[in-house]
C-alpha cells in the first residue's frame, strides 16, 4: 500500500486508525491527487470502498460539481497549507449531496509536499435536507449498474454543467428521452423550458412550421401566428430527437439558426434571437448517412459536439436481473 511520505511509515493499521477515527469523511491522496485511502465515515456517504477508490484521481470519487471547473486544490501548489469549498458530490446513488471539503497539504519531514489530506463533511443536516439527499439526475426510466451504465452516469455532470451540443445515440428503447431530460434538469437551464420535438412524426411541411413557426397567413390554414419550438424553448433546452429523419432542406435550416442564433418563422423577414441548447438523439448511424449524402457534413459536426453512447441491454447483461426486479414491484 502507498504511504505519506514517513508519515505512517509501512503501518496500515495505525494509518487507517488514525483515518477513521475522524468524525467526518476523510481521504489521503498521493502528490499525484491519487487516492490512497478513504475512511469508513466517506466510505459509506459514497457508497464506495476504500479497495475500489484506490488509485483513482480524486475527482472520479467525489465527482464534485467544483471539480468540473478547476480543481480547487491547486491552490495549495503556490504555497497555501490549506483551502475550504463548498459543494456537491454525486455518490453511487446518483444522490446529490451538499459537502464541504476542506483540503491540506501533507509535507515530508523535509518540508516537501508529498500528498494531501480532505475532510469532507456532510452538510444536509444543516441545509434542512433529508438524509436520503436530493436526487442528481431523474434516471426513473432508466435501471442499471452495469460498468457501460455507470461510466455513462460518471460523466453525466459534466455534460449537464457544458453547454455544448449532444448527440446521445443508441437503439430505440436505450432510455435517450430519459438521459437528454435528465441533463436539462441537472444544468444551468433547468429553470427554462425542455421542448422536445419529434423529427420523424411530421411531414418536412408541417415539421418546419413546428420548428421555426409562422406568421399569420404565410400559408393557407396559418390563421394565427406560431412562434415554433425553436422560439419556445428559449432559455432552455431544445431537444430534437429522431434527428436522422430531419428532410434535407430543413437541415440547411437547422445549420443556418445553429450558426447565427436567429429564428425566421416562415412568411416573415424578421429574425428572433433565440438562446437555446441542442441536444439531439437518433437511432440511426449518421456517419453512414453522410457518407450516403442524406446528412449533411457540417451539421453533423455542429450537433457531434459531446457524443453520448447508450448500449443496448444485450450489451450490459449484468442490468438484465436488475430490469426484471425493477419490473416485478413497479406491476405488483
Amino acid at each position: 500500500m502507498p504511504y505519506i511520505g514517513g508519515l505512517f511509515p509501512d503501518d496500515r493499521v495505525v494509518f487507517s486508525s488514525f483515518i477513521n477515527a475522524f468524525p467526518v469523511g476523510a481521504l489521503i491522496l498521493d502528490a499525484n491527487r491519487r487516492v490512497v485511502l478513504l475512511n469508513r465515515a466517506l466510505e459509506g456517504l459514497l457508497g464506495l470502498s476504500s479497495e475500489e477508490a484506490q488509485g483513482l484521481p480524486c475527482h472520479a470519487v467525489l465527482r464534485a460539481k467544483v471539480c468540473l471547473s478547476s480543481c480547487p486544490g491547486l491552490a495549495l501548489d503556490t504555497g497555501s497549507e490549506s483551502v475550504s469549498v463548498e459543494s456537491d458530490i454525486i455518490n453511487r446513488e446518483r444522490q446529490l449531496v451538499p459537502v464541504r471539503i476542506t483540503i491540506s497539504a501533507v509535507r515530508g519531514f523535509e518540508g516537501n509536499l508529498v500528498g494531501f489530506l480532505e475532510v469532507i463533511e456532510d452538510l444536509r443536516a444543516m441545509q434542512g435536507l433529508h438524509e436520503e439527499g436530493q436526487t442528481a439526475f431523474s434516471f426513473s426510466g432508466i435501471v442499471g449498474k452495469s460498468p457501460e451504465m455507470e461510466k455513462i452516469f460518471r460523466i453525466l455532470p459534466a455534460l449537464a454543467e457544458s453547454d455544448s451540443s449532444i448527440l446521445i445515440t443508441g437503439e430505440t428503447g436505450t432510455g435517450k428521452d430519459v438521459i437528454a431530460e435528465a441533463i436539462h434538469q441537472a444544468s444551468n437551464r433547468a429553470k427554462g423550458p425542455f421542448i422536445k420535438v419529434n423529427c420523424g412524426a411530421l411531414p418536412e411541411t408541417l415539421l418546419e412550421s413546428e420548428l421555426f413557426g409562422h406568421t399569420k397567413g404565410a400559408f393557407t390554414g396559418a390563421v394565427d401566428d406560431k412562434p415554433g419550438r425553436v422560439r419556445m424553448a428559449n432559455n432552455g433546452t431544445l431537444y430534437l430527437t429522431e434527428i436522422g429523419d430531419l428532410p434535407l432542406p430543413l437541415q440547411v435550416k437547422l445549420l443556418t439558426f445553429l450558426d447565427d442564433k436567429t429564428v425566421y418563422p416562415i412568411g416573415s423577414t424578421r429574425g428572433y434571437s433565440v438562446d437555446v441548447r441542442i441536444i439531439a438523439a437518433t437511432h440511426r448511424n449518421l456517419e453512414d448517412m453522410v457518407a450516403k449524402g442524406s446528412f449533411r457534413k457540417d451539421l453533423f459536426y455542429r450537433l457531434n459536439v459531446v457524443r453520448l453512447h447508450l448500449p443496448a441491454l444485450r450489451e450490459r447483461g449484468e442490468d438484465i436481473l436488475l430490469l426484471l426486479d425493477h419490473f416485478v414491484r413497479l406491476f405488483s
